[in-house]
């Protein structure tokens, strides 16, 4: 008989090696290297025949497959949409972000959806806890969750044979780094694990046609955790965002093959779970203090929907031979070049100050747009003049002070305005930093 093949499978690349070395190769990582027992080959290889042959797309029929609307519309949208039937999506964030309680109120608004009599069920498969607290979250949620069938184990196989048998409507996994096979030796969550668990779970997927949903982790760096073949076996790959005790939560595509991934839906945690907002800039704009030196406000983009959030700046004498430069919901890079260009284009001694940025409600903001925004506020702070609550800017700010173009200009404007904004600061009206600054800060 032949013998069982050992290989040492880093947890953090994925790459292979015959024999334990303690640093990878190929990441660098120390103590990564997990020994993993493939299964023997058979003696003699069977030929595969393919019963399919190539084919133009114009012979291939076109089969119209309805979506699943899930009935949170800020998923439905994210999603672009609601869920295609067979599709796979990886849903990941930090821990206590609140993943696995909108999971739990996905398959409640799918279950309410189905009848009494001769219903389809859905599915929730939980890995990480028992049925118990299950109940006590549901409970504490308000959810009926009565269309809903738990199951609680973590067996790939075991899942699998489940799936075939109830035919579910729809499936969540909770999660995938809990699953483990037994065509595969090692602990769940390493990564030869998580890659043959995926596979087996999104080939009964495609197979009947059924969305499934997995629950990932991530790592310290942000990054979901286990292979990085993960991501690119799944259909769709979503993030929820957030401080995790804070009140906003976003949820963003980072991956969509069936739809776009410039739509971001916007949740607020509340004892009640994760209720959508409508309006998120009512959000993050409800504590804001006005008539305060360092305040702004920023009319920016989250996919294609315009959003107004607030940025905070601070500028204090500095005690440090170099200052500091801190910043939250902006790049640091950004914050750093702001500061250059204020400091040789305005005069400003910025060398000798501290300057800390924050964007008020736990809001990132990645686009270039928020630089005047930051500029103002700085400048604001610094010259100790608050602002008119009634001004909006945005724009993007190049190394010679120019305020450069930027896109969705009349979509910015019209949030704005709808808020009740009357002085907007954009590119239009201002062709640079300093014009901006002899305008507001006489």
């Amino acid at each position: 008989m032949a013998k069982a093949i050992t290989k040492f499978v880093c947890q953090q690349c994925g790459a292979e090696s015959p024999k334990w070395m303690g640093r990878c190769p190929q990441c660098g990582e120390w103590n990564s290297l997990v020994e993993t027992r493939l299964p023997a080959p058979s003696e003699v290889a069977e030929k595969m025949i393919s019963r399919t042959k190539p084919q133009k797309l114009s012979q291939v029929k076109s089969i119209a497959q309805a979506r699943i609307k899930i009935g949170i519309g800020e998923f439905d949208l994210v999603l672009g949409g609601g869920a295609v039937p067979g599709s796979v999506t990886l849903i990941a964030g930090e821990p206590g972000i609140g993943k696995s309680t909108l999971m739990l109120q996905l398959v409640d608004s799918i279950g309410r959806k189905s009848k009494t009599k001769n219903y389809t069920p859905v599915l929730y498969v939980s890995g990480e806890e028992s049925l118990q607290q299950i109940k006590i979250r549901a409970q504490r949620l308000g959810l009926k969750t009565q269309q809903v069938l738990f199951f609680m184990e973590t067996n790939t196989e075991t899942i699998c044979t489940q799936i075939d048998e109830l035919k579910p409507k729809l499936i969540v996994i909770d999660s995938i780094q809990t699953c483990w096979t037994n065509s595969l030796s090692g602990t769940a969550g390493s990564v030869g694990q998580v890659r043959e668990s995926t596979a087996q779970l999104l080939k009964l997927a495609k197979q009947e046609e059924m969305p499934l949903f997995l629950v990932g982790h991530v790592t310290k760096a942000g990054a979901i955790a286990g292979p990085k073949v993960l991501e690119h076996m799944v259909d769709t790959v979503v993030y929820l965002e957030g401080e995790r005790f804070g009140a906003a939560r976003l949820l963003r595509a980072t991956k969509n093959r069936f739809g776009a991934t410039d739509e971001v839906g916007v949740f607020e945690m509340t004892d009640q779970g994760l209720v959508e907002v409508t309006n998120p800039s009512k959000l993050f704009l409800k504590q804001r203090v006005k008539k305060v030196p360092g305040s702004v406000v920023v009319a920016t983009l989250e996919g294609t929907r315009p959003v107004l959030v607030e940025i905070q700046a601070l500028v204090v004498p500095t005690t440090l031979a170099v200052p500091r430069r801190i910043s939250q919901g902006v790049d640091y890079r950004r914050l750093q070049l702001i500061s250059a260009v204020l400091a040789k284009q305005l005069k400003l001694p910025l060398a000798t100050f501290d300057i800390y940025v924050n964007v008020a409600g736990g809001i990132r903001i990645e686009e270039p747009a928020s630089d005047l925004g930051v500029a103002l506020a700085v400048i604001s702070s610094f010259k100790g003049i608050p602002l008119n609550p009634k001004i909006v800017c945005f724009g993007e700010i190049g190394l010679l002070g120019e305020i450069r173009e930027v896109s969705q200009t009349a979509k910015r404007k019209k949030e704005a305005r709808k808020l009740g904004f009357t002085t907007i600061i954009s590119p239009e009206e201002f062709a640079s930093i300093s014009q901006v600054s002899k305008r507001l800060f006489k």
